[in-house]
């Protein structure tokens, strides 16, 4: 068992109380600004401090910064800080299962709403909610590829990395689904390499690519017990690439058309024994394919986890009590028992000086 420390909020919305903290202390200000016209009336500033001896400005001040403080911890206490110290390795069954996904510019083409890639990113961010023990993976690829998450069961990072999912990750555009196949294989840990059909590659891409490679390594993929399921986003018909309102045209000044490859998205599929599912507006295809993979074999994996997590809510909440109490201590007016003591009055300080 290892041991990580972690500081974290059980509640950090509350956390936007602390706002509160600054406006009691501003409309304090306001409220002496205020308070000071209101005497003003009645006579000069000094012969004012000359009726009112006992009456101390500093103390007023450091009343309400003491309050402050105390309603800001009790703030924090409210949002419940926890630690936690202990990492538990919990053994469970379940797949590896990696996520190819096209962020080519054709991704951004609008014939799936609201786009074919932000239409990716939403399915996948639902799919990551409702896993409970799988472990995921995430490849992105165009002409290039690059591993945007290494196999993890860590469900929020996973989320976290779904969101960056864009053309602007890679710089060299085009669709080489090949060498996208080729690394999400590498992808997979040694957990799962004597388990047949328990490493899942989940493809996504609109397919526009003429690419024989693909195939080759979906053949390689059935030999290492590899499950390759795609989803085609797109239609056949094709739409006009659109990016950032303008229309994309090619060398030649007609605009690009960019069309779902179904047949070779088909051939990849069925050379694994996966299965090909065609996204739409109403259906995106990844609800069929979980369904499918949980017909599949599953296998021994370690998932490590927080044990426990130590409430620390009681020290804000003690330091909060403890504020209050000194200052309902402190007067806003001198107190007669203690005339002598002048700890909060800049008279003496300058006496003491001299």
């Amino acid at each position: 068992m290892n041991s990580i420390s972690v500081f974290e909020f059980a509640k950090p919305a509350y956390l936007w109380l602390l706002s509160i903290v600054p406006l009691i202390i501003v409309a304090y200000a306001l409220l002496l600004l205020w308070r000071r016209r209101k005497l003003s009336r009645f006579g000069h500033k000094t012969t004012l401090k000359e009726l009112m001896p006992d009456y101390s400005v500093v103390r007023g001040w450091v009343r309400i910064t003491l309050f402050a403080l105390a309603i800001g911890f009790i703030v924090v206490a409210m949002a419940r800080p926890q630690t936690g110290s202990k990492l538990r390795s919990i053994e469970t069954k379940g797949r590896e299962i990696v996520l190819a996904v096209d962020v080519s510019n054709s991704m951004m083409a609008e014939d799936t709403e609201p786009s074919r890639m932000a239409r990716t990113r939403y399915a996948i961010q639902q799919l990551l909610r409702q896993m409970k023990s799988d472990h995921i993976g995430i490849v992105a690829f165009a002409d290039d590829v690059e591993v945007v998450l290494p196999i993890t069961s860590d469900y929020k990072m996973a989320e976290a990395k779904v969101r960056s999912l864009s053309p602007a990750l890679i710089a060299n555009q085009g669709t080489d689904i090949g060498e996208a196949l080729e690394v999400a294989l590498l992808s997979f840990g040694r957990a799962t390499q004597e388990s047949a059909n328990s490493r899942v590659i989940i493809l996504i891409t609109d397919g526009e690519a003429h690419d024989a490679k693909a195939v080759e390594v979906a053949a390689r993929a059935k030999e290492e017990g590899v499950v390759i399921c795609t989803i085609g986003i797109g239609t056949p018909e094709g739409t006009t690439l659109k990016i950032n309102g303008h229309m994309i045209e090619d060398e030649e000044g007609k605009m690009v058309v960019t069309k779902l490859n179904e047949a070779l998205l088909n051939d990849i599929a069925s050379a694994t024994g996966g299965i090909y599912m065609r996204s739409t507006n109403n259906n995106f295809g990844l609800e069929e394919i979980v369904a499918e993979l949980d017909k599949m074999e599953t296998t021994h994996l370690t998932r490590r986890n927080f044990e426990e997590y130590d409430e620390e809510y009681m020290w804000f909440l003690g330091a909060a009590l403890l504020l209050l109490v000194v200052e309902c201590f402190i007067l806003a007016r001198r107190n007669p028992l203690l005339k002598d003591i002048r700890l909060f009055d800049r008279r003496n300080t300058n006496t003491n000086n001299k």
